[in-house]
């Protein structure tokens, strides 16, 4: 019984040190999720505007563009992969990996090849572990991203897009990641940046709406090729920031799970011990009281 006892104990001192780690792991996610938040606030106006001139722009230039037209057959896709540099944030980088899998199926069974872009320690760790060849990654600062890495990335996507596809480059790019949606809710996201999806303008205009006049100077062509940098640059960044808003979300919601999972054992582990502590006094004074009355008997028979 004491050695229960001792076993008891030991798990009890267990829980409550796990429960004083992802407490501290709850409070820094917590810490760091309104200054993210705040970072998206920030960037998602602008990418908004970029991307609604942009659009703009394509739509209403009527001229082909590399970047804006759809070409005739696409034989290679890319898929740019945003997960975590660290774990112990629930389903946050494996709800990404799922839909870059069915991404994968879907685009296969197009008929085109698959060309990956890894951003994050898990999605490079998930590929190596399947022994899956990715032609760049990027790993550290998820959590807080910077803009150089968001360019990095984008001159990586474009030049590669500039390219021919036989010679190794891709016809269309799409990025996967976790949008951040609330504390609650985080939704993995699945956009095709290249060629141009004209994001605005999916609802027909009213008819009171005016478009407005655009003058291009020196010519078209050249405002598309000083614009179309700028909004994957601002649309990948805006993705980095979605991400780690939503990485700390997830790792904030883990680790209070965690941390009620562990106060739970710490309970059921104490109710555990106090009965095995009843039960070995139960039986000590079992022991007394039968010692007792064994030296009254043989003190009445001398």
């Amino acid at each position: 019984m004491g050695a229960q006892l001792r076993v008891y104990r030991q798990k009890i001192k267990s829980a409550q040190t796990t429960k004083k780690i992802t407490r501290a792991m709850e409070l820094i996610s917590a810490s760091r999720i309104y200054k993210a938040q705040q970072r998206v606030a920030a960037s998602t106006p602008y990418s908004r505007a970029v991307t609604r001139a942009v659009s703009a722009v394509a739509t209403y230039s009527n001229i082909d563009h590399p970047l804006t037209t759809e070409p005739e057959t696409i034989d290679r896709a890319a898929i740019v992969i945003f997960t975590s540099d660290r774990g112990l944030a629930g389903a946050f980088s494996s709800n990404v990996l799922k839909e870059v899998e069915q991404l994968t199926t879907l685009l296969k069974s197009q008929g085109k090849d698959v060309v990956y872009y890894l951003v994050g320690r898990k999605a490079v760790g998930y590929f190596n572990f399947r022994r899956r060849i990715a032609r760049q990654q990027w790993i550290g600062g998820t959590d807080l991203p910077e803009f150089d890495t968001a360019k990095a990335i984008a001159d990586a996507v474009l030049a590669d897009f500039n390219t021919e596809a036989k010679e190794g480059g891709v016809d269309e790019i799409h990025m996967v990641y976790n949008r951040f949606v609330s504390m609650i809710a985080q939704v993995p996201e699945v956009v095709r940046l290249l060629p141009l999806e004209v994001v605005e303008g999916i609802e027909p205009p009213s008819k009171s709406e005016v478009f407005p006049l655009y003058e291009f100077e020196p010519d078209v062509n050249k405002v598309l090729d000083a614009l179309l940098p700028v909004y994957i640059e601002s649309r990948i960044f805006n993705a980095m920031l979605q991400s780690a808003a939503s990485e700390h979300a997830a790792r904030q919601k883990a680790m209070k799970s965690a941390t009620d999972n562990a106060q739970k054992l710490i309970l059921n582990y104490t109710q555990l011990s106090n009965q095995a502590r009843q039960s070995e006094i139960t039986q000590q004074i079992s022991e007394i009281v039968g010692g007792a009355d064994a030296l009254s008997t043989k003190g009445d028979e001398d």
